[in-house]
């Protein structure tokens, strides 16, 4: 369970972590992981909306959504690299273990959030109905194709 202190009210959430990190980064080459019988270096881009393409993450609650997202990875033995929460998307670029799909992941990391967000900001059910804060499917590319700094800087500079 991780606890994040918010003023004088303590929020409490609990990320189950589906996967477990076999490897470890490695701090002196900064470049690759390790597993008991592999070295991998995986790492994607990823984006997707919230659910009407909303210009909802603003102020407080972008700022609560990058926690929830740097717990989620935290629990799950992922490195987020770069975040970047704009009003109607998010951008992240994180490196991951080989134990967990992509897809997994995006649901890992949307279905938490979702529900953590819509329970701390009760204000949302005026624009959003049923159990779903974030929009079908998410954009996925590898990082490799272009070198890691330009991918970042892009995330960055959104």
């Amino acid at each position: 369970m991780v606890i994040l202190q918010a003023g004088c009210e303590q929020k409490k959430l609990i990320f189950f972590a589906k996967s477990r990190c076999f490897g470890h980064y490695n701090s002196s080459m900064k470049k690759y992981w390790f597993g008991a019988h592999s070295k991998y270096r995986l790492m994607l881009h990823l984006v997707w909306i919230p659910k009407y393409r909303k210009r909802i993450l603003k102020g407080e609650l972008a700022k609560r959504l990058k926690e929830l997202l740097i717990l989620c990875a935290e629990a799950n033995g992922w490195k987020i690299e770069e975040v970047n929460v704009q009003q109607d998307h998010v951008h992240i670029v994180v490196c991951f273990v080989t134990t967990i799909s992509v897809s997994k992941m995006v649901q890992l990391f949307k279905g938490r959030s979702s529900r953590a967000l819509r329970k701390e900001f009760p204000e949302l059910s005026e624009f959003y109905w049923g159990n779903s804060f974030w929009g079908d499917g998410y954009f996925a590319e590898t990082v490799g194709r272009c070198d890691l700094q330009t991918i970042k800087q892009y995330v960055k500079n959104q």
